[in-house]
């Protein structure tokens, strides 16, 4: 069969995830055998991941390293255009069992989203002529232990723990955007893997390190789960065949018909250390669900000329060689070293990182009911539960004492609005919602019916029905409505005040934007603050202006006026309860430039952080609508709080200073 597929031959590869194990040692291959091949290796460098596990690439002609988040739809889109990708092998991941118990969302947000920003980019812009998805063994389930023949490609997909959940989830978006929009795709199932530069939450790597220093190996349960093995060499040489040879629309199994339980791979790694299992093995809690055992048919993939040349015992004391002689190649690994890691191992931040998260968040307070009696004699309905700013503003009113509830009704029904001004009894009404673009504000440019239905329909119902209720309406609104003019020339410090109209047509996001605020200035009951870049202490949101500037590959840079959240939000919540109305430009004093906020994150965070700059021109050809740039007048928010921050003494303090490396 094998001798009469037809090969494909790619120029132009993004490998996503190329800085952690598998997808460099894949990376690395490619490289080395096809020197044709330009690779643009893709990483936002998580806990799990390093570049160090590509130092051998860095110096190749046809080797590029980007580092950013394959959520950031900027920089997706960016970079298919400008390396002219033709080929995609995704590999970013979360993929440990034992943090998906602990951290679902994180699974969720990375695995899922992160692929639908991926398809979509494919999607948009027309290049790729192979998508190439891995997913893994998990998502058949368990095998039962009695079973001598393994799961093929077409088997049924259980999924049983929130990892292989989400796996099985970015693929039946795969698979929607093979068929609905003819993505060429193909998509992989893997065996467990292991080998050199494997981080060590998994089960080899941990076990080597604690047996080369002495310490225990903690076994889950009893230790008679039984997983398949492949050395991470062949894996690379699975998907080399994969890539050249593999066909559009099939599904791969690379697998192993050679098992072994834990309590097997412990003693094997015991018996080369020279030590005696009964001593150093340490049963201890299972997971909360631990499949029993995996196993894939592999003939498939045979078929196209693969095969396993790896022993495992040959295999393993590669492993163990190379960790031998690269102790500290992942630093400090003690937390992942613990028996249960599960989230402790990953830099999560105390706010959630996006939308549904805070709607988990919100469902697990009105079962523990933390929030206590409402003594400030406020009550807030407020909108824009799956928002940043919606699920912000939550979260301060439980710290404030104040009672709240969420909106359950669409903005442009009006009927609903008044159910729930029935059904709360407010005192202050809050709209944090808004289309702001999926997943940012060019997707209004093609969704105007849409964006006008929210921004602007459902604001404006929003304001009468509070108004006709004699109700107190605060909007969370944009000051992206205006751009550097004649009259407030970039670098001048003269800013756009509260009357000022909006001269920024650029967007239709903005369009709509400026457009309601312009109408919502003959409703008295209404406060509307303009928001601009909003910025926050959680460096993980990928909303978060600073967490996406950093991801870029390039930025341009230009002064603005920006919202940081963590000051400015409390005090909008202070403006409801003096209920000030009217406009406000809702930033910090001053303007700071993109270089300036890369330059602290560089000193504060990461002093090896590099980029580069562009200019508009250039950032033109990667974005469909123009952005706002613009300095706001802060000054009438200043009087009313004397102790606002300048924009940059704001970052700092709620910032940089939380979260400075030491």
């Amino acid at each position: 069969m094998s001798s009469k597929t037809t090969m494909y031959e790619p120029k132009n590869i993004l490998i996503t995830g190329a800085a952690g194990f598998i997808a460099s040692h894949v990376t690395t291959k490619l490289i080395n055998k096809y020197p044709s091949y330009k690779i643009v290796a893709l990483d936002k460098v998580d806990y799990c991941s390093t570049v160090r596990n590509l130092r051998s690439c860095i110096s190749s002609p046809n080797f590029k390293f980007v580092r950013g988040d394959i959520a950031t739809a900027d920089i997706v889109n960016h970079i298919l255009i400008e390396e002219k990708i033709d080929t995609i092998m995704h590999f970013a991941a979360q993929t440990h069992v034992d943090n998906s118990f602990g951290n679902s969302m994180e699974f969720t947000y990375n695995n899922i989203y992160g692929t639908h920003v991926l398809l979509e980019a494919c999607r948009v812009t027309n290049y790729v002529r192979r998508f190439i998805h891995v997913s893994t063994d998990e998502v058949y389930g368990e095998t039962d232990l009695e079973d001598n023949i393994g799961n093929h490609e077409t088997s049924q997909l259980l999924p049983t723990n929130p990892y292989s959940a989400t796996k099985a989830g970015a693929e039946m978006l795969v698979m929607a955007y093979h068929r609905s929009y003819g993505l060429p795709v193909i998509t992989s199932r893997g065996n467990n893997v292991y080998g050199p530069n494997q981080y060590p939450e998994k089960l080899v790597p941990k076990f080597i390190l604690l047996a080369m220093r002495g310490e225990k190996l903690p076994i889950h349960g009893d230790g008679s789960n039984v997983r398949s093995y492949l050395h991470c060499e062949d894996v690379a040489e699975a998907f080399d065949v994969i890539l050249h040879r593999g066909e559009i629309g099939q599904i791969y199994n690379i697998g192993t018909k050679k098992e072994r339980s834990v309590l097997d791979v412990a003693e094997d790694i015991c018996k080369l250390f020279k030590l005696n299992p009964k001593d150093v093995i340490e049963f201890v809690q299972d997971r909360p669900f631990n499949d029993k055992r995996y196993f894939l048919d592999d003939q498939k993939l045979k078929q196209l000329g693969w095969e396993e040349r790896i022993s495992w015992e040959e295999g393993l004391k590669r492993t163990i060689d190379w960790y031998q002689k690269n102790p500290d190649w992942w630093g400090d690994v003690s937390t992942a070293l613990n028996p249960h890691p599960r989230f402790s191992a990953i830099n999560l931040s105390d706010e959630a990182q996006w939308s549904f998260q805070y709607g988990f968040c919100r469902l697990a307070r009105s079962f523990t009911d933390i929030r206590g009696r409402n003594t400030s004699g406020f009550k807030f309905l407020i909108y824009g539960r799956t928002g940043w700013i919606g699920g912000l503003l939550g979260k301060l009113c439980d710290e404030d004492g104040i009672d709240w509830e969420y909106g359950r009704g669409r903005l442009q029904d009006r009927k609903s609005l008044k159910e729930d001004i029935r059904r709360v009894k407010p005192t202050h009404v809050l709209n944090a919602a808004g289309v702001t673009g999926r997943p940012n504000v060019d997707w209004c440019e093609s969704h105007k019916v849409e964006t006008i239905r929210t921004n602007v329909v459902g604001t404006l119902t929003l304001a009468d029905v509070c108004k006709e209720q004699n109700l107190y309406m605060m909007n969370f609104a944009t000051g992206c409505i205006f751009e550097y003019d004649k009259d407030h020339p970039l670098g001048s410090g003269i800013g756009f005040k509260e009357e000022d109209k909006p001269n920024f047509i650029g967007s239709f996001y903005s369009k709509t934007k400026a457009m309601v605020e312009d109408l919502l200035r003959n409703y008295a009951n209404v406060c509307t603050l303009r928001v601009r870049m909003p910025i926050s202490s959680d460096l993980s949101n990928p909303r978060n202006f600073i967490t996406k500037i950093s991801r870029y590959n390039k930025v341009v840079n230009i002064p603005n006026s920006m919202t940081v959240l963590d000051e400015l939000l409390p005090i909008s919540i202070e403006m409801a309860k003096r209920n000030l109305r009217g406009i406000w430009n809702f930033t910090n004093p001053g303007v700071i430039s993109h270089n300036q906020i890369l330059e602290l994150y560089r000193d504060y965070i990461d002093p090896q952080f590099k980029w580069e700059n562009f200019d508009l021109e250039e950032q033109a050809k990667v974005i469909v609508a123009p952005r706002s740039n613009n300095e706001m007048d802060a000054s009438k928010l200043k009087k009313e709080f004397p102790e606002l921050l300048s924009i940059r003494d704001s970052i700092i303090k709620f910032v940089f200073e939380p979260n400075k490396k030491t």
